[in-house]
């Protein structure tokens, strides 16, 4: 039995290691984005969509990514979606404008798709017993892949300072985040290769009419009697019915499917309603916003990986014992009191650029400050837009941090508080309970586009978040952001201690009996 759980582990770490190129190639902007804004010139909204443009890319992958896993397999889709990696970050990192990058980057976005369909693999393969740690490892190889981008990126950014460094010779100092987005390849590359080493999913083969290819891979997972069992369950779930397309999304949409179907899109909108991909994919831009600088606003983002993944082994530990619903009412009370905090300290900052600051910011003459030296703003918005009419748009932009630095006054160890309370309490949450929730939740005749459809609707909240954050940051604050992601996160709370149900310890066509029963 130890042998066949180690058989199933190692299938998951390869099928999951997808979820570190994701959380690499998702979060790797957030050091990026600075300096492509001052090389392509770029406004809020084209910044918003460098960042968000993967995600755009990841919800038209999702409308054929489940109906593709099952038409031709789980694994032939994975095979696809690592060579799409490969090509984006390799059109990425020598983009030459603000609409290549854009292309390469939505390229990428397409091959996303493996955030719903590795943990639909991994839940397919996965003992009972161990289903909630194993589909959790997916997660666990996204915030190590986020962590991972962290420190590439400061990484790269202190090299490009160093003339002797190996890199100086090859353009690093003018082409630093090319080497940010570059470094991606190899992972990319590493995961097309070990995708050949799995097994298809044994339900999905059993939907194909392979009963014997089905009970093969079964016997290599658990016992010949816990197979035995399975095979039957499996039989008994895909009945004789019809699984094209057409019948599936009818069964998706029709009235035994409706709680189901609920549960699945809420918990992927709060998912990310609550501002998680605002803080993975700009979290230098939001320390910078307390005043401490570009430099130790990338080490502080080291933090955010580096609790990610304490976290996350924290959730994966006690997924399967607390269970999935304890986990969410911790997690979403901790992002309640969090992104109040952060709200807070936003709240209480003021604004002011006195005379020996103003002649510490060596790009901009104090002549063009004199009118507003020693005036006191009381909120974000108020002196960005100050600086921007007395200074330019364009040369604000380039010397945001300085002005910040320079202008602000607030508590920013209260902002690193309240950040990695965040990061930690999503970690231990909504990162791999919803992925596990959505897995377990959906009947096998339609667990493929199911989650298609629901990824969709979590890839349009990911994409809204992420496009109008430096929009929001400019005109309606930190303070104000903050606090809609604590009220969508309260709102998250009540629905799940009231509506959800507990999923852990029960086969996947149990739970499917037992949700549907309800209706």
């Amino acid at each position: 039995m130890l042998g066949q759980n180690y058989y199933a582990i190692i299938i998951t770490f390869i099928a999951a290691f997808g979820g570190f190129i994701f959380g690499y190639d998702a979060s790797v902007i957030s050091g990026v984005i600075g300096f492509v804004g001052q090389e392509f010139e770029l406004t809020d909204w084209q910044q918003g969509f460098v960042v968000s443009s993967p995600t755009l890319g990841a919800i038209f992958a999702s409308f054929a990514a489940g109906p593709l896993a099952d038409k031709i397999g789980r694994k032939k889709v994975l095979i696809g979606i690592a060579a799409l990696y490969i090509l984006s970050a390799i059109f990425s990192a020598c983009a030459f404008s603000y609409e290549s990058l854009v292309i390469a980057r939505m390229i990428g976005g397409l091959a996303f798709s493996s955030l719903i369909l590795a943990p639909m693999y991994i839940a397919e393969i996965a003992p009972a017993q161990l289903r909630g740690k194993l589909v959790s490892l997916n997660q666990l190889n996204i915030v190590i892949g986020i962590s991972a981008a962290y420190f590439a990126n400061h990484y790269f950014l202190n090299a490009s300072q160093i003339q002797q460094h190996w890199l100086y010779p090859y353009g690093l100092a003018d082409n630093v985040w090319r080497f940010m987005l570059g470094a991606e390849i190899l992972p990319a590359i590493m995961y097309f290769a070990l995708l050949f080493l799995i097994p298809e999913s044994p339900r999905w083969l059993m939907l194909k009419n392979a009963p014997s290819k089905a009970e093969k891979i079964i016997l290599k997972l658990v016992d010949s009697q816990a197979a035995k069992k399975q095979l039957t369950e499996i039989r008994n779930s895909i009945g004789n019915s019809k699984h094209n397309l057409k019948s599936n999304v009818q069964t998706l949409f029709s009235q035994p499917l409706k709680f189901v179907l609920l549960l699945g899109l809420v918990i992927a909108c709060i998912q990310q309603i609550t501002g998680v991909n605002a803080i993975y994919f700009y979290a230098p831009s939001i320390f910078e916003q307390s005043g401490i600088g570009k430099d130790a606003s990338f080490i502080q983002a080291i933090w955010i990986g580096i609790f990610n993944i304490i976290f996350t082994l924290i959730a994966i530990s006690a997924i399967d014992k607390v269970g999935r619903k304890p986990l969410l009412c911790i997690g979403l009370t901790g992002v309640v009191l969090s992104m109040s905090i952060n709200s807070y300290g936003f709240y209480n900052a003021s604004y002011q650029i006195n005379e020996q600051a103003a002649q510490e910011l060596s790009q901009i003459s104090s002549e063009q400050l004199s009118s507003i030296i020693n005036v006191k703003f009381n909120n974000d918005v108020e002196f960005k837009n100050a600086m921007k009419h007395h200074l330019g748009e364009k040369v604000y932009l380039n010397n945001e941090s300085e002005i910040l630095k320079a202008g602000t006054q607030m508590n920013a160890n209260l902002l690193l508080i309240g950040i990695l309370a965040f990061v930690a309490s999503f970690a231990v949450s909504l990162g791999p309970v919803m992925w596990v929730l959505l897995s377990e939740i959906f009947p096998n005749q339609v667990r493929g586009i199911a989650i298609s459809f629901v990824g969709i609707i979590n890839s349009l909240c990911s994409f809204t978040t992420q496009l109008i954050f430096p929009w929001e940051l400019n005109h309606i604050g930190a303070a104000a952001t903050f606090f809609i992601y604590a009220m969508f996160a309260l709102l998250g709370l009540i629905f799940v201690i009231y509506l959800l149900p507990e999923t852990k310890g029960k086969s996947l066509e149990d739970l499917e009996h037992k949700l549907i029963k309800r209706q």
